[in-house]
């Protein structure tokens, strides 16, 4: 068996012929014309872009969903949400396309092209960002199950065992089947829209015509506005997608692959978004106030408009969703450490030779399952923060992955193009004009009447 050796690597190691075998597999569906083997060329190709974005439609980003729908109903946000998902499916374009053309994950590639400082710059955003949303992700999970009596000390111990168990078979392949199927489960919040009798025209007219905002601009529809936009794009995706599709083995053959992963990660996502909208649209038609609301008292507030069962799947909704963000976060986290130092970054790495990479991903998910067990700990405030701090963070890091994206030493043929640039600039500049729009609202409230 011919051992494909990344780049910049030269000594073959044992997650190296793991990723070799796992590449054979696509070599030989590719080499097979038939329509069943091309179904089966695309499963084996997609897993880091569809986990990266149902990673993302993490537990925050649904309770942001749900606050959306509660407070503003469909008018403006449907459309609004798609926009931010396209926003997303730009950015992790770019970042999987790195990851197939230079072997390599995000925060090596950082201290690579820019050095000491800005890498340490890039992990002080990336290890502070990630601890907050993994507490967000521990926070959803307690109250989805909150809503079914299950104590929080065993909701959260229970999680972090499912995250011992994906990582324990020390094979990436193994692990990503298993956080897929993880993952999927977030299409439990379209039965929840479902139940919740919606208006299809409405919603349709909604999606074409883009209404305004009812009552417009406010300090706390701009919040919400930012948090939906938090919602989709955020720092840990870079370094998780990269890692993964560098982890997977993939090359630039299998590019259209990686970009067919991505866009379907991108529809899926979007569509579960907007259930999670459409499903909660019936509090606001019904004038139910759901201000600092969590997920248990969502589903408490749906029961008498969707039903038992919807109530409780929108709770099942939110914890899933907070699984598998912790996964993929705890993941990302660990890909990044191991960059840095040197160390294994892999999933395929063996015990004994990644331990300090498994140690990383499994402490970071207990430092942050054990935070919200503190009484007092003051939970409902970071859930509010979590998404606002990560579009906040974004510019910056968007920054680093156009300037790697387009360098042709790196990047080769598959540096950016001209569209590639437009966009990524453009992503760019609307997300530092969101920033500046929440800094008006937190330093000039009077403006906002």
């Amino acid at each position: 068996m011919r051992v494909i050796v990344p780049p910049f690597q030269s000594n073959p190691s044992h997650e190296d012929y793991d990723r070799a075998r796992d590449h054979q597999a696509i070599n030989r569906a590719r080499r097979k014309p038939s329509a069943w083997f091309g179904t089966r060329l695309l499963l084996l190709l997609i897993g880091p872009g569809v986990v990266t974005f149902l990673g993302e439609n993490d537990a925050p980003s649904m309770l942001s969903y749900a606050a959306t729908g509660a407070q503003f109903g469909i008018g403006f946000f449907l459309p609004f949400v798609v926009f931010t998902f396209a926003i997303a499916f730009v950015v992790q374009e770019m970042a999987a396309r790195i990851g197939a053309a230079t072997g390599r994950g995000h925060a090596e590639m950082i201290f690579a092209r820019f050095g000491r400082f800005w890498g340490g710059f890039a992990m002080l955003d990336l290890t502070a960002g990630n601890f907050l949303t993994l507490v967000t992700e521990f926070i959803g999970i307690r109250a989805g199950l909150g809503f079914f009596g299950v104590p929080p000390i065993v909701a959260v111990g229970g999680s972090i065992l499912v995250i011992g168990f994906a990582i324990s078979t020390s094979r990436y392949r193994t692990w990503e089947r298993i956080v897929m199927g993880l993952a999927l489960g977030n299409a439990i919040f379209i039965p929840v829209a479902i139940l919740a009798h919606p208006n299809f025209t409405a919603i349709g007219h909604a999606m074409l015509t883009w209404r305004p905002l009812p009552g417009g601009l406010k300090p706390d529809t701009i919040t919400l506005m930012i948090a939906d936009i938090g919602a989709t794009v955020t720092p840990w995706m870079l370094f998780f997608q990269q890692g993964a599709v560098a982890d997977k083995g993939l090359t630039p053959a299998e590019l259209f692959g990686t970009r067919t992963d991505t866009l379907i990660g991108t529809i899926f996502a979007a569509m579960f978004g907007i259930a999670a909208i459409v499903a909660t649209a019936p509090l606001f038609a019904h004038g139910i106030s759901t201000e600092n609301f969590q997920a248990a008292q969502f589903a408490e507030a749906l029961q008498p408009l969707i039903g038992h069962l919807g109530a409780a799947l929108f709770a099942i909704g939110i914890f899933e969703a907070g699984l598998v963000a912790a996964i993929a976060i705890s993941t990302s986290s660990a890909y990044a450490f191991g960059e840095v130092f040197g160390t294994a970054h892999s999933l395929n790495a063996p015990l004994r030779d990644g331990w300090r990479f498994y140690a990383v991903l499994l402490g970071s998910a207990c430092a942050a399952g054990g935070l919200t067990l503190i009484p007092g700990a003051p939970l409902e405030e970071i859930v509010i923060l979590v998404n606002v701090v990560a579009t906040l963070a974004m510019p910056p890091a968007l920054l680093f992955l156009i300037v790697i994206a387009n360098d042709a030493e790196l990047m080769g043929q598959y540096r950016n193009g001209l569209l590639g640039n437009i966009a990524g600039i453009g992503v760019t500049m609307f997300l530092v004009a969101s920033g500046l729009a929440f800094a008006v609202t937190v330093l000039f409230p009077h403006l906002f009447g």
